[in-house]
């Protein structure tokens, strides 16, 4: 199978969900492409198609329009044919040039399948996999299903008409993309993150757990809930708690300007720290160290730290959200809190340290075992191998 794999920008090396399934095709036989916007990093495990630039200059712009059309005269019935789709959907002229134009790599492609990474990303696509006669397959992510859609409504119209297949991470964003009119007779599998079990470091054992460390991984955005993760730590503060809180991930300076006020506020200076961005393996150093890690988020598509941390055996505390319920066995592999009741995650977190080191190994070894059988890569692989051949 020949496939395009879309994407805004070329997967970092510690993207392991694109990056190994990448890897997974290839060793599979499958010939992968992946296009992206425009980037300084150049892709170098598979081939690697960049959309134009779109330039400030009008006459820079002329240019660069002109070139992609001499560039597209191989392919001038493709073309034709996919601006007499976009006529039919009502597409002005101004704005079929503007499509054609960001297009153009696509439009190009001779291959079988085009693969959105992300709904968002099929949006002004939506007709090309037609156009080039090939399949379109999307993936829901999370913020694509769970968030844009609020602020867009009904933008997933023309897509649920013409996607082929879809893969999402958990069954409930699944539901999720059924409730805004996905058709429930579409393919689909769920393909969940996974853990690359051969490079994962072992957790480091420790000879006592005070202060008691809580890991969270997550990056300055309101639905992470590092609001609500600063009320959990002035609880455990109060209850006589000896505890560090880490939380790795970074974002705006406003935002992390609010979360420091909160911290003095709350005088939690020396309980909460900030350690801002870290590379994958960093971040998972420091989770071999935790002896908890809470995800305090408003809604998760699936999570892939929190996976992580089970993988490591490390007790996980998160709101039950999202498709939370479906990486955590609530009270086997972790805990899942009501939603937003930051007194009873505090007192899980408190739970969690008065438990024999028998009880904390047991819940270590559900977890571990579970990741072990259920979320590895080669399964991952084998599933998205099956995705396209099925």
């Amino acid at each position: 199978m020949k496939i395009a794999l879309v994407l805004a920008k070329p997967p970092g090396y510690s993207e392991t969900f694109f990056n190994s399934k990448i890897k997974g095709l290839q060793e599979n036989g499958h010939e992968i492409t992946l296009f992206t916007g425009p980037s300084n990093t150049v892709f170098t495990y598979s081939a690697h198609k960049m959309n134009p630039k779109v330039y400030n200059f009008f006459l820079i712009q002329i240019i660069m329009m002109c070139v992609v059309a001499f560039q597209l005269i191989p392919h001038i019935k493709v073309v034709l044919r996919y601006f007499k789709r976009e006529q039919n959907e009502g597409t002005d002229l101004k704005r079929i040039i503007e499509k054609i134009y960001l297009n153009s790599q696509l439009l190009k492609y001779k291959g079988d399948w085009i693969h959105f990474g992300f709904a968002t990303l099929a949006l002004d696509r939506e007709l090309v996999a037609e156009a080039i006669g090939a399949k379109m397959a999307v993936s829901f992510r999370g913020f694509d299903i769970n968030v844009y859609p609020l602020k867009h409504p009904n933008c997933y119209r023309l897509l649920w008409q013409q996607v082929d297949k879809v893969q999402s991470i958990s069954k409930y964003l699944l539901q999720k993309a059924y409730g805004l009119g996905l058709s429930e007779n579409t393919p689909y599998q769920i393909i969940t993150p996974a853990v690359d079990l051969v490079n994962l470091p072992e957790k480091q054992k420790k000879e006592n757990s005070t202060p008691l460390n809580i890991l969270t991984i997550a990056r300055f955005n309101w639905i992470k809930g590092i609001d609500y993760l600063i009320e959990v730590a002035s609880f455990l503060k109060h209850s006589g708690l000896d505890f560090e809180w880490q939380v790795i991930g970074s974002g705006e300076d406003a935002e992390k300007e609010k979360y420091l006020y909160h911290i003095y506020e709350k005088e939690l200076k020396q309980h909460v720290h900030l350690l801002g961005k870290r590379t994958h393996s960093e971040t998972l150093k420091e989770l071999t160290i935790a002896d908890v890690y809470v995800q305090p988020s408003l809604n998760e598509g699936f999570c892939n730290a929190v996976l992580e941390a089970q993988a490591l055996g490390i007790p996980c505390v998160t709101f039950n959200v999202g498709g939370l319920a479906e990486n955590i066995q609530d009270k086997k592999t972790g805990w899942l809190v009501e939603p937003f009741d930051c007194n009873a995650m505090a007192r899980r977190i408190i739970e969690i340290s008065n438990l024999t080191a028998s009880q904390k190994l047991d819940i270590a070894d559900a977890a571990i075992v579970r990741v072990q059988n259920q979320f590895n890569l080669e399964q991952q692989k084998k599933k998205f191998h099956k995705f396209y051949t099925d």
